[in-house]
């Protein structure tokens, strides 16, 4: 399973759901946005949504923290 979080440093919710996800043992890639301009185009492009956190979990895209979402995507 490949997950990647797209963040920034300063939101909050961003490390809430990277703290959920180290929680639950599930390792993932961590792109910051605020300084990483392909990574900000290409979280534009897939969730069509500026603000963060953005989930991709397997090509399922999440846009905030929605835990239930989240764990439905995880199959946990």
């Amino acid at each position: 399973m490949k997950v990647t979080v797209y963040s920034t440093p300063t939101c909050s919710f961003c490390h809430t759901v990277k703290s959920y996800l180290r929680g639950k043992s599930v390792p993932f890639r961590d792109l910051n946005v605020a300084t990483n301009q392909q990574a900000a185009q290409d979280m534009i492009r897939k969730s069509r949504q500026q603000g963060v956190p953005v989930i991709d979990i397997d090509g399922k895209i999440i846009v905030g923290f929605n835990k239930p979402a989240i764990d439905k995507a995880l199959k946990i």
